[in-house]
């Protein structure tokens, strides 16, 4: 496991970024699973995945890294289990590219609530980028009200939103280590679906779509990524994880033909213009 640690950053970034960009193919893929039961079964093997990478990694000193995480811990898991219920509620009600599109509004939450909490000054460029970001984001949404899928959108935003909370901790809260953060997001993902699922019983078929997503999808991914950013430029963090939004939507294209309006590509195009005017906005500055 400790290998992991020898590929250099950005490699492992975009590594994550494509575990993840298979997540709505898979969940789309499930032939009878409710909601509840895909993210209970989900939060079990990614929950399995993690305990076993910090084992492997960390063996005796397990234990001392959740009690060097702490409170800031906890509660940095119960906003990333969060981000993980939305993530299958959304891709379950509205499609994969609106909820990919969405979820690279991270960096523009993250601009926000920096400056809320942690006095984080908001240069002209990032404001630009915020309202065209929030543009793009109410051009998706509003195409949803005449394709029913509203809800699904609107929760869409939980995802972004909770992950730059997320962020935030970690910012404030040097001291935390973002994978038993992890794990414990995915303690809180099972007790929710163990709270709502009236059934644990799921088709072979859609028990093993709930592995690949647990193990594969969110478990290496997330892994990869919280490996991958220390020590990788905060920026080009950003600008790796648009490959997720852009396989997204290419992976159900190809194989269950799922086709977007093309209010959603516009809407997401002006997203990713919005990231990347922060980005090189950042990189002349720097």
């Amino acid at each position: 496991m400790r290998s992991l640690y020898k590929i250099p950053g950005p490699a492992l970034v975009l590594l994550g970024a494509f575990f993840l960009s298979y997540g709505g193919l898979l969940i789309k893929s499930f032939e009878g699973a409710t909601l509840w039961q895909i993210l209970l079964w989900r939060s079990i093997f990614f929950t399995i995945t993690v305990g076993v990478f910090l084992l492997a990694t960390y063996k005796k000193e397990t234990i001392t890294k959740f009690k060097l995480a702490g409170f800031p811990g906890i509660i940095a898991g119960f906003f990333l289990s969060l981000g993980f219920v939305s993530y299958v509620f959304a891709m379950y009600n509205t499609t994969v590219a609106n909820v990919n599109f969405t979820i690279t509004t991270q960096t523009v939450w993250l601009a926000l609530l920096g400056y809320l909490f942690l006095k984080e000054k908001i240069s002209i460029h990032t404001l630009i980028a915020i309202i065209l970001a929030m543009s793009g984001v109410l051009l998706m949404i509003g195409d949803s009200l005449s394709g029913g899928k509203f809800v699904g959108n609107i929760v869409a935003l939980v995802m972004p939103i909770t992950f730059a909370i997320l962020v935030i901790i970690v910012r404030k809260y040097p001291n935390v280590d973002m994978v038993p953060a992890m794990f414990t997001a995915g303690i809180f993902s099972v007790i929710y679906g163990l709270l709502i699922v009236s059934s644990l019983y799921i088709s072979p078929k859609d028990l093993f779509l709930s592995f690949l997503l647990g193990v594969t999808q969110i478990g290496f991914g997330f892994i990869c990524i919280t490996i991958g950013s220390k020590s990788t430029p905060s920026a080009m963090v950003g600008i790796l994880m648009l490959t997720e939004a852009i396989l997204g939507p290419l992976w159900v294209w190809l194989f269950i033909k799922e086709v977007p309006p093309t209010s959603v590509f516009i809407g997401g195009g002006i997203i990713i213009f919005a990231i990347l005017l922060q980005f090189f906005y950042r990189k002349k500055t720097t």
